[in-house]
């Protein structure tokens, strides 16, 4: 089956206002632009997005907050973007925080088929609010939830026509739990080998998890270059 589309646009159709989205990507490492710009093209809202973060101003998902086409944002960090700040604050925003570790286990157990899972992070703090807490071996432990997702998109190094998926380094990130936790999965390259070109150790996500490839070029944008004073001559 060839998985492999035109465009963002052609592999995204038939997303409607209010769908829910996981969104790989570390910062803006690993991101899915391509399916990002076209989210944006597409003008779809009231969007749910469950991404570590929300990108920056300008650029990664911090263009549909800009565009209000977010609606509700799942995510660990939250920092490098002020017009997330002030939607947030200004009640525009709904805004679920999820520590790090425990937003990567929701989206691995969604797409595992596992509704929710005990975790003793969050105990004791606003977290575990309106959460079933239960005590085992004499620890305490919160009831998260799976995050299953209607769309995912995310961001590979390289793919073949039946949808294998290859990162690379540490763009790998969430990338495969996202993949994971979409009911359609849109993954987007930079390059596309031959059916077999990737060993079964080279595949990192299957393509049992991925409906449509799409092959483009990126930006890969730096989120924050910082450089020491030339203190040699």
């Amino acid at each position: 089956m060839n998985k492999v589309r035109a465009n963002a646009v052609e592999a995204l159709q038939g997303i409607r206002d209010g769908a829910t989205i996981a969104a790989g990507g570390f910062g803006l490492c690993g991101i899915p632009e391509l399916c990002i710009q076209a989210l944006r093209d597409m003008n779809v809202r009231n969007l749910t997005v469950a991404s570590n973060n929300c990108g920056v101003d300008g650029f990664g998902l911090g263009v549909l907050l800009a565009n209000r086409q977010i609606k509700k944002m799942i995510s660990s960090y939250v920092g490098e973007n002020k017009e997330f700040e002030r939607q947030f604050i200004s009640g525009e925003l709904e805004v679920e925080l999820t520590p790090q570790g425990t937003l990567a286990e929701r989206l691995r157990a969604g797409g595992a088929g596992i509704p929710a899972f005990f975790t003793p992070t969050g105990v004791g703090t606003i977290v575990a609010e309106n959460k079933e807490v239960r005590e085992f071996d004499g620890r305490k432990y919160i009831l998260e939830s799976g995050i299953r997702t209607d769309w995912a998109v995310v961001k590979a190094w390289r793919a073949d026509r039946l949808g294998n998926l290859q990162y690379r380094l540490t763009a790998r990130n969430f990338n495969p739990l996202c993949a994971m936790a979409g009911r359609i999965t849109v993954a987007e390259v930079e390059e596309l080998v031959d059916v077999g070109a990737l060993g079964p150790h080279e595949i990192d996500t299957p393509g049992i998890y991925v409906h449509h490839v799409v092959v483009g070029r990126h930006e890969k944008r730096i989120e924050r270059r910082t450089t020491r004073p030339n203190v040699c001559g």
